[in-house]
């Protein structure tokens, strides 16, 4: 991974780079977008009251998105074997916080229990323990998620998944720019019995996005978070590759 050249490609972000130095790196593999609109008044009990929902011509949206890690690793040391590599499928909206646009996790599921715990304590992410495959066969991604962690709710995500049509970067202005090109995310961390808001900043090069097409059969990533997803076709792009700088989160104010 080139940081130097990630670092000096900027001319696609939203907003400047975040201050500091970044704090770790993770290399994105085949990823699929599967996003459903839904109404902001469904979205709006299930989301922490000082995050602001993010919609575009009016509808929020939600993203379940399966891909593969691979040099996980904090900055300065090198990936290890054991840690570096897995699978992790996310569920997703897209959220405001003065003026900056960013993603805000329902879950997060990860084929590594010590990537969890870290994640966990150190982002303070709803991660989640599950047992996953991922399977590559000419441009076809087979992808299995059920949910090990104890206490927590069953989410199941079975698929078969596939670029389609030639790569592409998104405009600003269109939906597709919206939902992917996003260089944040929120939580929300309760302290001294308030609320407190936290950003995650991170950093890329522009997508290069595919039109997919999706065979599921078994999805319940989003309700497990209370969500019941739209009996219309989702909106679906792939990603064959993102390399990725991370930086530590920080105290909204």
């Amino acid at each position: 991974m080139n940081t130097n050249a990630i670092l000096q490609n900027v001319d696609h972000r939203p907003y400047p780079l975040a201050n500091g130095p970044w704090i770790m790196k993770q290399s994105w593999h085949e990823l699929l977008f599967a996003h459903w609109p839904i109404a902001l008044s469904t979205l709006r009990p299930l989301i922490p009251q000082s995050l602001t929902l993010d919609t575009f011509a009016g509808e929020c949206w939600i993203g379940v998105v399966p891909f593969y890690m691979t040099q996980v690793s904090p900055r300065g040391i090198p990936a290890m074997p054991w840690l570096s590599k897995f699978p992790e499928l996310n569920v997703r909206t897209y959220v405001m916080v003065n003026d900056k646009p960013g993603v805000y996790f329902f879950s997060l599921d990860a084929g590594n229990p010590i990537a969890v715990a870290i994640a966990r304590t150190l982002f303070h992410l709803p991660y989640f323990n599950a047992s996953m495959s991922h399977q590559r066969n000419g441009d076809t991604i087979s992808y299995r998620s059920r949910r090990t962690h104890h206490g927590a709710a069953q989410a199941d995500f079975v698929a078969q998944y596939r670029p389609i049509a030639a790569p592409f970067h998104t405009q600003p202005g269109t939906l597709e720019y919206f939902l992917v090109e996003r260089y944040c995310l929120y939580t929300v961390i309760k302290q001294r019995g308030r609320n407190e808001v936290y950003r995650g900043e991170i950093h890329h090069t522009p997508w290069p996005l595919q039109v997919a097409e999706l065979e599921s059969t078994h999805n319940t990533m989003a309700l497990a978070a209370g969500i019941r997803l739209p009996d219309t076709p989702p909106l679906l792009h792939y990603g064959q590759l993102q390399e990725v700088l991370i930086w530590p989160l920080g105290q909204v104010t």
